[in-house]
């Protein structure tokens, strides 16, 4: 959907940007009085296709086919479920992969930068487009978690219940430091270009894969890692005294760039690591994080990983104290796991059985049962 032709989409950097294209996909019908709505917020490296049979990229289901769909947790029967590719992404909405007015020439990094603020001011503009006043829920894990947040923090009055998951409300220095190592990745690829590969008909594939192989690791914890691969060699019985992919955790590893490559833009990911970087609701606030919710009437469900280590369970309880310093109605939810962060998007049962309880609940108290 084209947005933003008359009134602009006013960035954190100052920027009056717009026209732009918001790419999203919706399952389920809106029923009349339009209060079944939820919007499914996407990580990092997703996109709009969050329930689909076949992904029109990468061929596979829909990434959180597992949680959405009929009869599922997030039941498109009951429920009208929307989700949009971000603003400054590579999946169909305006990033720095597409054409500049201006120029004729693609963004780079002429693009803005962009915040989570800033992908939520341009999903509000598509939730008014659709006529939607209020949210019934909106759900998300990771970089989707924190636009849940900046949703409540921003715009409660429009949000019935929110599950901010896997999360937190700011992006920690480890987690910016491996960011800044995935980007200088990039940059250091000579195919980069000053980030104009796409006028040099290059691209930074080496510099990309490696980026997201490094980000890959951060969202798997030991066990798992230990579980499925070990010290276990890659189609060899002998290592072959090389820099080859003896083990098949490099192989994995290796397989996760290049598949990672084919489907994401360079620069896309630059800007959208950079958004998750800035993100710290509390910033404004002088550290004073329940201010950031002061009035908020939303129902929130927090839940962690008990192995994620990318977004730790202190961090979810930080954030929960501060939601019932500012007397919201929270619930606070560790689930054991060894699978890591990736948790969230994985066949987790005791996390599919509290998402389940939570949506049911909320659904309850909404009249929508």
């Amino acid at each position: 959907m084209v947005l933003g032709e008359t009134d602009k989409l006013r960035l954190d950097s100052g920027v009056e940007f717009g026209p732009f294209t918001l790419a999203y996909q919706t399952y389920g019908e809106l029923n009349a009085e339009k209060s079944n709505a939820i919007l499914v917020c996407h990580a990092l490296t997703g996109d709009q296709y969050v329930a689909d049979d076949v992904h029109p990229i990468t061929g596979k289901e829909g990434w959180w086919r597992e949680i959405v769909g009929p009869g599922k947790i997030i039941d498109t029967d009951k429920y009208f479920v929307i989700c949009s590719n971000v603003i400054g992404g590579c999946l169909g909405s305006t990033g720095p992969k597409d054409i500049n007015p201006e120029t004729g020439k693609p963004w780079g990094l002429d693009f803005p930068v962009i915040t989570i603020a800033d992908m939520v001011r341009a999903q509000t503009m598509l939730i008014d487009a659709l006529g939607i006043d209020t949210l019934f829920a909106v759900i998300g894990g990771s970089m989707g978690g924190m636009q849940v947040l900046e949703w409540c923090k921003s715009y409660p009055e429009r949000v019935f219940a929110a599950a901010p998951i896997a999360t937190s409300f700011r992006h920690s220095a480890q987690n910016i430091a491996f960011h800044e190592v995935g980007r200088q990745a990039v940059m250091a690829d000579p195919d980069w270009c000053g980030g104009n590969y796409l006028l040099e008909g290059k691209k930074p594939a080496r510099g990309l894969a490696v980026a997201r192989m490094t980000a890959h690791i951060t969202y798997l914890s030991q066990p798992a890692l230990h579980r499925k691969f070990g010290r276990k060699l890659q189609n060899r019985g002998a290592i072959t005294y090389s820099f080859d992919h003896d083990f098949q955790v490099e192989s994995y590893l290796r397989h996760q760039g290049k598949s990672f490559v084919d489907r994401f833009d360079a620069n896309s990911y630059l800007y959208i690591t950079r958004a998750m970087d800035y993100f710290d609701l509390s910033m404004e606030y002088d550290g004073r994080l329940a201010e950031a919710f002061t009035g908020c009437k939303t129902r929130f469900c927090v839940i962690s990983f008990s192995s994620d280590w990318c977004f730790t369970t202190a961090e979810s309880r930080t954030l929960a104290h501060a939601l019932n310093a500012a007397s919201c109605n929270v619930s606070c939810v560790e689930i054991e796991s060894d699978k890591g962060h990736d948790a969230f998007l994985l066949d987790e049962p005791d996390f599919h059985m509290v998402l389940s309880g939570f949506i049911d609940g909320a659904a309850e108290s909404r009249g929508l049962k």
